[in-house]
């Protein structure tokens, strides 16, 4: 089977889309940027080949009668998703203690190697226990990159571990710090098919969908069997330049997110795209090509780095702002979306009095200002066209629900599209660049 794979090197997360001949989307995959570019490219490449073997395994449920209503069949399919993301953690967790065994040297614990190593395998042994319970259907978790969930409880256990045996909490975590950057910076071992397998097996013991687990493996084994054929790879993003692909591979970010809105939403006319490092707001004709745009100038204020930075500030998860912004009684004017200034504006505010979440709507008001100015500045919106709106911060109510406020404040009643997937659009359209650069 042809694929065509896009990749979006974005400032703080990359993402893989892979297309087939037919223009269908077979998986898609995402992982956060690290400096390591090259690396973080592959992930996520690797992330959409997982999504895409997931794709195939439904369709040939589907094929051998075994699918069944489609409320059962995505339960079915997304708890196999979380068994396998389990035996992939358990495999990244064992290299990660691997690694920090590495570390353990006389220069670091002069003498105390012994208590070190039998620390480590305490801590590990408890993540690995408290493994099956972070990837349960109702389990909520802040990040689903694994230095960000392996990390958190290493650092807490750590310290328990670290007071129970006397050794320094500094020097179990100097040595994870060590080995978390090479963990990280290369992609989980393959082994894929075993991983998906011992997954399917604990799924079919628990699902009254799948009736016949011959069928449900041979569907699996077609599934991963299929070859897929990297035909050709277009990277774009923020960090386009590095990604290890020769010019002719490479599409700016402004073309890809223009044509990816477009094939998500043929209706699009105008594209904002509010990302980790950038704002962009993107005119499109009814092919999708690009007429106009313009971005954000100078620095990252008011982009997805930003909220990241006020998240880190309160000591809470990026995804937790928009709920506690939608709390709010009122919006508290911000003067400024300078990350700079950001916290100390953000404890001025706190130390007049604001609450937090008036406080945090307020920020959320300030970013979408800046958002509108700089679509004013492309063209505005046309309303007898369709508003697409992309990015990271797409998936924030409490940012949605300012833009949809602000949007009909000033051009009145305009269709506003949101995808779950918009994170992925600059990736989308780099795909289908891909895919029509072999069409002719």
């Amino acid at each position: 089977m042809k694929t065509f794979i896009g990749i979006d090197l974005g400032s703080t997360t990359t993402k893989a889309v892979m297309l087939d001949e037919n223009c269908e989307v077979l998986g898609r995959g995402i992982t956060n940027s690290r400096s390591n570019y090259e690396t973080a490219a592959a992930v996520a490449k690797q992330e959409a080949t997982v999504a895409a073997r997931l794709h195939l395994f439904r369709r040939g449920l589907n094929a051998r009668g075994l699918g069944g209503d489609t409320e059962t069949l995505n339960a079915m399919m997304a708890d196999l998703e979380r068994n396998f993301r389990l035996e992939q953690f358990l495999e990244q967790l064992q290299d990660l203690q691997d690694t920090c065994g590495g570390f353990v040297t006389p220069e670091r614990f002069h003498g105390k190697e012994a208590d070190a190593k039998a620390a480590l395998d305490t801590v590990f042994e408890r993540l690995r226990g408290e493994a099956p319970g972070m990837f349960a259907p109702d389990a909520a978790r802040k990040s689903d990159f694994f230095r960000d969930i392996a990390g958190s409880r290493f650092m807490q256990i750590g310290e328990e571990v670290a007071k129970e045996t006397g050794l320094g909490f500094d020097q179990l975590l100097n040595v994870y710090d060590k080995s978390i950057i090479d963990v990280e910076n290369r992609p989980p071992a393959g082994g894929m098919s075993a991983k998906f397998q011992r997954a399917l097996d604990r799924v079919v013991a628990d699902s009254g969908l799948v009736m016949d687990p011959e069928k449900a493996t041979e569907a699996m084994a077609e599934a991963m069997d299929t070859q897929l054929e990297e035909t050709y790879v277009v990277g774009t993003g923020y960090g386009r330049v590095t990604l290890p692909f020769p010019k002719e591979h490479i599409r700016s970010e402004i073309l890809c997110h223009g044509l990816g809105a477009h094939m998500m939403f043929p209706g699009t006319r105008t594209v904002l795209d509010i990302g980790g490092q950038d704002t962009k707001a993107i005119q499109v004709d009814p092919a999708g090509i690009v007429e106009n745009f313009q971005m954000n100038d100078r620095c990252a204020a008011g982009c997805g780095r930003y909220l990241g930075y006020i998240a880190d500030e309160m000591n809470m998860g990026l995804h937790e702002l928009g709920p506690m912004a939608m709390k709010a009684t009122k919006s508290v004017r911000i003067n400024s979306t300078c990350t700079v200034f950001a916290g100390a504006e953000l404890r001025d505010r706190l130390a007049l009095g604001e609450k937090r979440e008036d406080i945090v709507a307020g920020l959320h008001r300030a970013i979408i200002l800046r958002a509108m100015s700089i679509i004013s500045r492309s063209g505005g919106i046309d309303p007898q066209g369709e508003f697409t709106f992309t990015g990271g911060v797409a998936n924030n109510e409490a940012a949605v629900t300012e833009l949809k406020k602000l949007v009909n404040e000033n051009y009145g009643e305009v269709t506003i599209n949101i995808s779950p997937a918009s994170i992925y659009t600059g990736a989308l359209g780099a795909a289908e660049f891909a895919r029509r650069a072999t069409a002719n």
